[in-house]
């Protein structure tokens, strides 16, 4: 039997808010293991006590606010983790996790089996799109919800949009029986249980079930997982509008934000606003084809959890990504409670809380969805910095392109990507200042990782490469080389200049302009070193000058 050292959780109990539970722990080695059972128990009295007006055991306690008319009262519980070693210190906090709920976690099977099941249902996840990078997905999760039966649904829904097609002759699904008559890909997933279209070659697991009829996929699901154009969100939140549970959650896996003269929006809160709930944001350097090869990288999850929802994390507003380092609450809020926008801002959409009778919907469970071996996962607050990270990075990318395609080295193509990550930050800070952090940028693969990868093999560098070295267009490249399809960078390289041209900003972004402006012919790339000269006297808190000290935000 091993030792335990135990976190005495208290319950602050509120008789007059009925939702509200406030958990701060101390730890005191008093138990073994063989208590745990019993402490778990305790633990769900405690949150069932949350909603009665008179606690049955409860003790008068001292109130945190003088202010306060209404009594509280308090209650005991017991969280477990492994006691120290002889001879070694407390183990570090660094990141967010303390390492009594590290070893504990959710995300272990045996952990939970452990633990017991102190909760009575299980989030049911749905997959939103199955081209290459959805069907990736599709494969990660379900591989995670097959191994933790005690947090998810094993089933994973993914939607496809129906179509009928013929099995390559060099599959080794193809039939020669049937030979090139067409089916419906549906039927060759669930079949075959390999996306012979999207993602070939590649097994998926076989919980994962194509679905054609979205409604019907997304029944019943609490967290929806969105990995499609965003041409297509709105239609698609239209169909689902009243079709999903109240208190679903989503993660949006769609790279980019959308940029217009009137500003600047997140396609995750297109999604949370279309459906009136809850939408974080998942990107990355991940290259679809690698990671459903099992080749390793990392992600970056961009999830802040709604204040009316249980959470085994604080809520990291002000410290994203690696909030409250010192400290381990579980924390519930009533359920009025707003939950603020990527701006800071209270959120237009009134989110209903998840029912307790799931596990909590935080950046515990979120990992424990995602990750795997072979693909990585740190988890942030910051939704704005993720989401642009995964838009700018392209405009850079096509910099890095007309560099190299001039044969001006390594040295030219690093200093164009610090340039791009000094204005991707600063375009953050000016836009979203209340909610970026700058560490998305340098620290996460949202930010740098993804820059670095898509300055050295993605279509945005390789396209405006060869631009160069024929000296022909870029746009002449995407319509030779892409059948007319326009680069993410091209396009997005135009939107942001509009944007800051309408508040009269373009010189303060002298990489972006510079960009934009040899798109439109109207400079040279043999010009770049002159038009980004400015920024040799630029910090990230602005224009060193007696003109402008510092970059004011622009809410």
């Amino acid at each position: 039997m091993h030792a335990l050292r135990i976190a005495r959780v208290d319950f602050s109990l509120a008789p007059t808010s009925t939702n509200t539970v406030v958990l701060s722990t101390s730890f005191r080695p008093t138990a073994t293991l063989s208590q745990l059972h019993l402490a778990v128990s305790e633990n769900r009295r405690a949150s069932t006590s949350s909603r009665s007006p008179s606690p049955p055991i409860a003790t008068p306690s001292k109130s945190s606010s003088s202010s306060s008319s209404s009594s509280s009262f308090r209650r005991t519980s017991t969280l477990f983790a492994p006691a120290l070693r002889p001879g070694r210190s407390a183990p570090s906090t660094r990141g967010g996790i303390p390492p009594l709920y590290s070893r504990f976690a959710i995300t272990s099977r045996r952990n939970m089996a452990t633990l017991g099941d102190p909760y009575e249902k299980r989030h049911k996840v749905t997959v939103v799109g199955s081209g290459n990078w959805g069907s990736t997905i599709a494969k990660i999760v379900a591989e995670n919800t097959k191994a933790n039966p005690k947090i998810f649904e094993p089933e994973v829904q993914m939607w496809v949009y129906e179509e009928e097609i013929s099995i390559p002759k060099d599959s080794p699904h193809y039939d020669a029986s049937i030979g090139d008559a067409k089916q419906k890909i549906t039927s060759i997933i669930n079949k075959y249980h390999e996306n012979v279209k999207y993602l070939p070659g590649i097994k998926l697991p076989d919980n994962v079930i194509a679905n054609p009829n979205l409604i019907d996929a997304a029944k019943d699901s609490t967290i929806l997982i969105f990995n499609l154009p965003h041409q297509f969100i709105d239609n698609v939140c239209k169909q689902l509008r009243g079709h999903i549970v109240p208190y679903a959650r989503a993660i949006s896996c769609i790279k980019g934000v959308h940029v217009s003269d009137d500003g600047v929006s997140l396609f995750s809160e297109w999604i949370g606003d279309g459906l009136g709930i809850y939408c974080g944001a998942l990107s990355g350097a991940n290259i679809a084809s690698e990671i459903a090869a099992e080749k390793w990288c990392a992600t970056t999850i961009a999830y802040d959890p709604p204040p009316m929802d249980a959470s085994r994390n604080p809520t990291p507003r002000t410290q994203s990504p690696a909030a409250n380092q010192t400290k381990f609450d579980l924390s519930i809020t009533p359920v009025n409670a707003s939950h603020k926008d990527a701006r800071g801002r209270n959120s237009k959409v009134k989110l209903t809380a998840v029912p307790d009778t799931f596990p909590p919907l935080d950046h515990m469970t979120f990992k424990a969805l995602f990750r795997r071996p072979y693909f990585h996962v740190r988890m942030v607050s910051d939704v704005a910095g993720t989401s642009l990270g995964g838009a700018l990075k392209n405009i850079v990318a096509v910099a890095a392109g007309f560099v190299v395609g001039k044969g001006w080295g390594d040295n030219a193509k690093s200093e164009v990507c610090r340039l791009g990550i000094v204005e991707m930050i600063k375009f953050g800070k000016e836009f979203f200042g209340q909610t970026v952090n700058t560490a998305t940028f340098t620290v996460e693969s949202a930010g740098m990782a993804d820059l670095v990868t898509s300055c050295s093999s993605g279509r945005n560098f390789r396209c405006s490469k060869i631009a160069v070295e024929r000296g022909v267009s870029v746009a002449e490249v995407e319509r030779t080389e892409l059948n007319g399809q326009m680069l993410q960078g091209t396009s997005t390289a135009k939107e942001v200049n509009s944007f800051l041209k309408a508040r009269g900003l373009t010189h303060e972004y002298p990489l972006f302009t510079a960009v934009n402006d040899i798109l439109d012919g109207k400079c040279q790339v043999d010009d770049i070193p002159d038009l980004v000269a400015q920024s040799e006297d630029w910090d990230l808190n602005g224009f060193v000058s007696p003109e402008r000290m510092t970059v004011k935000s622009r809410l």
